[in-house]
């Protein structure tokens, strides 16, 4: 009773601390705590009014403003096992007019098993609760275990969605075009298969598969030319990231750049004609998830490079350069398991953080 009573004060009390300085290439940086109490944060959306939501993996929905919060209802089933649950939210570019939200999550599935599914859904006028849930793609049945949802949600200029998901532990359904694991997909707003797929129209492939052979990709995002990019765990090493190509196959499980965690060789090597290479890879591996490409507005000296947080080394890694080099890492007593990084609408630098369940904002020192 006492755990449910100061969860529940706990949710109604937004308390900013004090910010905490600290020095980058791009001057010093004032990283400011805007909320925390947060269990497992997975993904951070701003929308238009100025509040924020903050998904939990473990199933909630809050939503952030003026200083306090609340729980939005109205989610679906979710399956909230190991790595699984309510994980991405995207507010698309459209929202003040369709008030129209989407999410990914893991679903349970007959069998037993859960896959990666993506959802819309409405916000209702109070802002409280979301109406006409519909789960508008989901991943084929027949994968169990906790392990590799992938789940990052993209708006393409075009406003279809692209989405990324794992393997889930079964390594070689990634090859596998008859499955969409470890892949990203494009489909459209209400889950169809839109014109231009690679593989519409071939035997036995899935037609939402953009691309494939990917592994774990927990982060993606539009560089400032529109092109998508997508950062995914290795195994033991070889965390990349990828630019993405439509029909491209960048490897998994057949090339890598690290090992399994037994120490064991992965595939075949590193290469292989046909498939892809990394813009930049980590090893050892850095557990990337998150990724935003900045647009300069506060930061103008970072502009075009590319945030990726660090579960494992608890820093926010960044890129940039050609070829693409981790030029700098930003790393404070606050930046703890990063799971998710977001460029705000005023330019500002957001950071969802595991290790500290909460929410924080970088801007000029």
């Amino acid at each position: 009773m006492f755990r449910h009573l100061a969860a529940a004060l706990l949710a109604l009390a937004l308390a900013p601390l004090p910010a905490l300085a600290q020095d980058s290439s791009a001057g010093p940086l004032k990283i400011t705590r805007i909320a925390d109490g947060f269990d497992a944060p997975w993904s951070v959306g701003f929308l238009p009014d100025g509040s924020l939501l903050v998904t939990e993996r473990g199933g909630r929905l809050w939503r952030l403003t003026d200083g306090t919060r609340h729980q939005v209802t109205g989610l679906g089933p979710i399956a909230a096992v190991g790595q699984g649950g309510l994980l991405d939210v995207l507010v698309p570019r459209d929202f003040n007019r369709s008030r129209t939200l989407f999410f990914t999550h893991a679903r349970p599935q007959d069998g037993g098993g859960a896959g990666t599914a993506v959802a819309r859904a409405r916000l209702a006028p109070d802002n409280r609760s979301l109406t006409d849930w519909q789960v508008i793609w989901e991943m084929t049945p027949g994968s169990s275990g906790g392990r590799h949802f992938g789940s990052r949600l993209v708006e393409s200029p075009d406003g279809n969605l692209f989405v990324t998901t794992g393997d889930r532990g079964d390594r070689p359904s990634a090859q596998d075009l008859g499955r969409e694991n470890g892949a990203v997909l494009r489909i459209a707003r209400d889950g169809a298969v839109p014109a231009g797929n690679p593989f519409t129209g071939q035997s036995g492939a899935q037609p939402e598969i953009w691309s494939y052979g990917h592994r774990n990709p927990q982060g993606a995002a539009l560089d400032l030319q529109g092109d998508l990019w997508v950062v995914e765990h290795g195994a033991r090493g070889g965390d990349e990231v990828n630019r993405i190509r439509k029909g491209a196959n960048y490897g998994w499980p057949v090339i890598s750049y690290g090992t399994h965690y037994s120490g064991a060789k992965i595939g075949e090597g590193t290469s292989k004609p046909g498939m892809e290479q990394p813009a930049f890879y980590w090893d050892p591996s850095i557990a990337p998830s998150g990724m935003m490409i900045y647009s300069g507005a506060l930061f103008p000296e970072w502009r075009g490079h590319i945030f990726i947080g660090s579960l494992k080394f608890d820093y926010i890694s960044r890129l940039s350069g050609d070829p693409l080099t981790e030029a700098e890492q930003i790393s404070t007593p606050d930046t703890l398991r990063v799971r998710d990084i977001r460029e705000g609408p005023d330019g500002a630098i957001w950071f969802l953080s595991v290790g500290q369940g909460a929410l924080y904002r970088i801007t000029p020192g």
